[in-house]
């Protein structure tokens, strides 16, 4: 059949009556909303209903589906141990969703952790639609540290395995808004945190679902949100369909942004192609960077390049500036890829004979050898940002003061290990988190001394 309907949902734990023992009345509006979606859900009669959660199992680069035939919860945790669950899992659709997933080497599937109870981004939906229908299997999908358009993806493969399946299914999209909406809730304030609700009301209240790509990163993590990415792959379970969408609420009063909206599809739209929209537009963007890269950049892409497509590591070219034939020093490079890293790495002192030795080996490094991303593949290799940062020689500093994390990058030492952070980075606003950082790459604990050192970069991109 298909995908019936998505909802996009909250889960906060106190919106059950037995955990929230009469707090949860100050979000009666999102409360009356979860009922109707549940009431519509009934009305549907669904075979399986899919919730993505951002509380279920997470890998960096992987996501991780229903493993095994079933799964239990409770609300224990938050005191209220009588309100459990124990859910059967639809094993056909996730075998077929893994063998489409096989069949296109894309990281998703039942491997890994095998968890062992229901989260509660899973279990607070449940909790609602268990009052009104209970004949239905679940499928319960993790969400990833992968870019926006991966999760996207599995939104089209789960769409294509509950066709090829026959489902009556449902999608629910699990996730709060941002967590920083009012000076008195449990995380504070930020005032990108009522833009991000703003915004995502807006669009989803729209079904502009290409919308969703242009949220980055950095504005969501300042934001404190969780439910972004489980947005996405609902989104991509409608992609090339029109969908008529219904904003049932919105509610900020605990400091947490709870948003409520329906989608119903309707017929086919192929001008809602969204994720091909988006990569042809990163492309072009792309390509039109490539034009103004200085030697550096370019001397960085094409060693990559070369060893991605080719396994080829090329020589250094004769007709370089000659700084960077001639001088020495410590090169990084960082690879950025749909408005997300994905790798960097550098030398803090030079280890080949001029700048334009190590940028050919580092940019090999930094695209294949980073240990927190897997190998750059070839048809990654058009939507690459590519800077390079040549840096200065460290000086010795006597503390944070002498510190400014749009001009120094910084060095934090104990003994041989050794921690670096270049300047000016998304996210990175002070001194204290620069070395905060720095320290946890070095493994060096809060508590203990260490030497300070600054150096100043200049950034090719």
């Amino acid at each position: 059949m298909g995908i019936l309907a998505g909802f996009m949902v909250p889960h906060p734990p106190m919106i059950v009556p037995q955990v929230g023992r009469g707090s949860e009345e100050q979000i009666r509006k999102t409360i009356a909303a979860y009922e109707q979606v549940a009431e519509d859900i009934a009305a549907l009669r669904p075979e399986t209903i899919l919730i993505s959660s951002p509380h279920a199992v997470m890998y960096s680069d992987y996501f991780h589906i229903s493993p095994g035939k079933g799964a239990r919860g409770s609300f224990s945790r938050f005191g209220a141990r009588n309100v459990s669950f124990d859910e059967t899992y639809d094993t056909e659709l996730v075998h077929v969703l893994e063998i489409l997933a096989g069949e296109r080497d894309f990281p998703a599937g039942t491997l890994g952790e095998r968890e062992k109870e229901l989260d509660h981004g899973t279990m607070v939906p449940l909790y609602f639609i268990r009052q009104k229908y209970q004949d239905f299997r679940l499928v319960r999908i993790g969400l990833s540290g992968l870019a926006l358009t991966e999760h996207y993806r599995l939104g089209q493969m789960i769409r294509e395995a509950v066709q090829l399946t026959g489902r009556r299914a449902v999608y629910v999209a699990s996730g709060d808004l941002s967590h920083k909406l009012q000076s008195y809730g449990p995380y504070g304030f930020a005032e990108e945190g009522p833009r991000y609700d703003e915004r995502i009301m807006d669009v989803c209240g729209r079904a502009a679902f290409g919308e969703l790509f242009d949220f980055d990163e950095t504005f969501c993590e300042k934001a404190a949100e969780c439910g972004h990415r489980s947005f996405v792959i609902m989104a991509g379970a409608f992609d090339r369909t029109e969908v008529e969408a219904k904003a049932l609420s919105h509610e900020d009063v605990t400091g947490v942004g709870y948003g409520i909206c329906e989608f119903f599809p309707k017929e086919e739209a192929p001008e809602r192609d969204f994720l091909d929209q988006y990569l042809a537009k990163e492309a072009a963007k792309a390509a039109a960077r490539k034009e103004s890269e200085d030697p550096y950049v370019r001397l960085a892409r094409a060693s990559l390049e070369s060893y991605i497509r080719d396994h080829r590591r090329i020589d250094v070219p004769a007709d370089l500036p000659e700084e960077m034939l001639k001088k020495r020093a410590g090169v990084f490079v960082s690879i950025h890829e749909h408005q997300r890293l994905r790798g960097c790495i550098g030398t803090i002192a030079p280890v080949t004979g001029s700048i334009a030795e190590e940028i050919l080996r580092n940019a090999i490094s930094a695209s294949t050898e980073d240990p927190r991303f897997e190998p750059i593949r070839k048809e990654e290799l058009d939507f690459l940002e590519i800077n390079v940062d040549v840096l200065g020689d460290p000086e010795p500093i006597s503390g944070l003061e002498e510190l400014d994390v749009k001009r120094y990058g910084v060095i934090v030492s104990r003994g041989r290990r050794r921690g670096l952070l270049l300047p000016d980075l998304d996210g990175v606003d002070t001194p204290e988190q620069q070395v905060a950082i720095a320290r946890r790459k070095a493994g060096i604990d809060p508590d203990e001394d260490v030497d300070l050192e600054r150096f100043e970069v200049v950034r090719h991109q």
